[in-house]
């Protein structure tokens, strides 16, 4: 009779040491989100006084060549998509609203020139760290706008009226 009571017994104590288990990985989760939106608030409070005062801004830039005022659109542009990169990771949006969010962006001229002079910059990262896989969604969504303005020009070459 010992036996089969003991054989409850532990099942039933490896049932709660596995409740337990997967509250420690919920907690393990929240605390690494947690971790990433205080590390995204420094990292926006640095770019917000950056922005603020220009001198700080061509220590945060790597960006050369352009001017005070385009410095900081460039910074701003990169902290708005730093904001839904970091939506994304926290669990606040899935990948559909990601890709969403990112090809409203997209159609902003100040985040597409952001794009295209920081495409170097994305070059150097871990080919399937999420920051690159997300780029090259970013690149492809770039691609689909500029072939939607080149159907817009060929189409509307066609309804255009004849000089003359």
């Amino acid at each position: 009779m010992d036996v089969p009571i003991q054989g409850e017994l532990l099942q039933g104590l490896v049932r709660a040491c596995d409740r337990v288990a997967d509250g420690l990985v919920r907690v393990a989760e929240e605390m690494h989100r947690s971790n990433l939106v205080q590390m995204h608030r420094l990292f926006a409070e640095q770019l917000d006084r950056s922005i603020e005062e220009p001198p700080l801004a061509v220590a945060l830039s790597t960006l050369s060549g352009i001017s005070e005022g385009k410095r900081q659109q460039m910074l701003f542009a990169n902290k708005q998509y730093g904001l839904i990169l970091l939506s994304y990771r926290i669990g606040a949006t899935d990948r559909r609203e990601l890709l969403a969010a990112l090809k409203i962006l997209s159609w902003n001229p100040i985040f597409a020139e952001y794009w295209e002079r920081t495409a170097e910059h994305r070059g150097v990262l871990p080919a399937e760290s999420l920051e690159a896989r997300v780029g090259r969604a970013v690149d492809a969504i770039m691609d689909e706008r500029l072939d939607e303005l080149d159907e817009w020009w060929v189409v509307g070459l066609g309804s255009e009226p004849s000089p003359g």
